[in-house]
């Protein structure tokens, strides 16, 4: 079934410690993604049920498996940690799919490793069903992302805050190389760690700047191009990460480790979700700042490698970093500009698109709601979005601006509703129906997290009103929504 190529273990020998998974009572597969697996080149068919739960909770090694855990640190809510690492997860190894791309399979919640750091090295059932819900959504969404490819439960308890299922999440990423990993070692000056590191990046996520004249300099400016572009994807669809720590950002540009994360519904840039933020260090307006803030950290990493000579390598550090807010804004201007109907770019678009998030702040505005509702109103339905308003002249301000704004483009509005449609997603993962999925799950009722997920890896499908439980916000009855991270 397996077909492993693990270049981080045979390349990278000083950057993780082997490690197995523990063994569980009673592994059972309660969802497993049929579809990822088939891309990835896994015939699943080839090994029996009972096998296949216990490679996929840590219990058995698979042929060709090397498990270990990564080694990194990090800044926690800005503290630095000099070691965190792996403390309840295994990396498997990696396959390479038909095509040719490399993935590596890693199991969360395996089990205590030597970067356990006290903890009982376990997840829950709820916190893995979560990920596996909020990952494969944001795929649908064509956000980069780790993947979902199986949920086990392993027949034990796990201790929090009350008695919990225990259970395994097997996540499929590019890599799981973050920037806490370059700090781990420049942390401890070993340069020629992280140097090679960096060289093992370029090779597996981009080869094209393994030429280039400072090739290290390049790999910065390539991280920063896709980070900017990743926290340009999550602002245009409300998602909120929750703990944006440095060990939680990936080089290749991925979302990763979604623990207190959480979808608006009510917008507002303040917006927190996590248990653990206290002070609004990652609300939802803050998440670009800490983008650059976490760049900041890697970039002093590879500063060393950048030049010889550190105030000529500070130098071209500060000019990329100077870059991310140009790149950040032109990403996001963009699929906002198309968010809202336009299809050329125009000076002022920058302001114009402020403009709205300016005018619905404490209006009380469903943000996912809002944009489909500006293509109804195009179609016709004059107060479609004028209704979500609490006070409607906050929105007839920006109206009157938008209005003003379509008149310089082409009048036909029929393949602008088609182009807003297809760009704004009617369904997102709700956190009352997550936690609906979830608490049903708890009570082995999976048919509530089937539905959920059929419906939010079909973001931009309008199936009509059987379906409409999914496009609307949370009852007030559901009250205030806090997230936690599992640990």
């Amino acid at each position: 079934m397996w077909t492993f190529d693990n270049s981080y273990a045979r390349d990278l020998p000083d950057f993780y410690v082997k490690w197995q998974g523990e063994a569980v009572p009673s592994p059972r597969i309660v969802k497993l993604n049929k579809a990822l697996a088939k891309s990835l080149g896994l015939d699943l068919t080839t090994t029996d049920g009972s096998t296949l739960a216990k490679i996929l909770s840590g219990a058995q090694t698979a042929t060709g498996s090397e498990p270990l855990a990564q080694a990194y640190a990090g800044h926690q809510f800005g503290h630095f940690n000099p070691q965190l690492g792996d403390g309840r997860a295994l990396l498997l190894g990696e396959v390479v799919t038909p095509q040719g791309q490399r993935f590596d399979i890693q199991l969360k919640g395996s089990g205590r490793t030597p970067f356990s750091r006290n903890g009982d090295g376990k997840a829950a059932l709820g916190p893995v069903l979560r990920e596996y819900i909020i990952s494969e959504a944001m795929a649908a969404l064509g956000i980069p992302t780790t993947r979902s490819l199986a949920a086990v439960t392993t027949g034990e308890d796990v201790y929090r805050e009350t008695t919990l299922k225990g259970a395994v999440l097997a996540r499929v990423a590019a890599s799981h190389i973050r920037v806490g990993t370059f700090q781990y070692f420049a942390s401890r000056g070993e340069t020629e760690k992280v140097k090679q590191l960096a060289d093992y990046t370029i090779h597996r996520h981009y080869p094209e700047i393994a030429t280039a004249a400072n090739p290290y300099a390049a790999l910065l400016d390539a991280v920063t191009k896709a980070q900017a572009a990743l926290i340009a994807k999550w602002m245009q669809v409300g998602f909120v990460h929750g703990v944006m720590n440095t060990d939680n950002m990936t080089v290749s540009g991925e979302t990763i480790d979604y623990g207190p994360c959480a979808f608006i519904d009510i917008y507002a840039a303040r917006a927190v979700f996590s248990s653990i933020d206290h002070g609004g260090r990652y609300a939802f307006g803050n998440q670009p700042g800490i983008a650059l803030w976490n760049l900041s950290r890697l970039a002093e990493c590879l500063v060393p490698l950048i030049d010889t000579d550190q105030e000529k390598a500070v130098t071209t550090a500060t000019e990329i970093l100077e870059g991310f807010q140009d790149r950040f804004l032109e990403s996001w201007v963009s699929a906002m500009r198309a968010k809202i109907g336009l299809t050329q770019a125009r000076d002022g678009d920058l302001q114009l698109v402020r403009a709205l998030h300016d005018a619905m702040e404490g209006q009380q505005v469903d943000f996912t709601s809002l944009f489909r509702a500006l293509a109804r109103q195009l179609g016709g339905e004059l107060n479609a979005a004028r209704d979500l308003f609490v006070d409607p002249t906050r929105y007839d301000a920006w109206n009157a601006q938008w209005q003003a704004r379509l008149a310089e483009e082409q009048p036909d509005h029929t393949p602008r509703i088609a182009a807003m449609n297809a760009i704004n997603p009617l369904v997102i993962p709700r956190n009352h129906k997550v936690e609906e999925a979830l608490a049903a799950a708890n009570e082995d009722d999976l048919a509530p997290l089937e539905r959920l997920l059929d419906a939010v890896t079909h973001p931009y499908d309008d199936r009509g009103a059987a379906w409409r439980e999914f496009t609307t916000p949370a009852p007030e009855s559901f009250g205030g929504y806090t997230t936690f991270c599992g640990t």
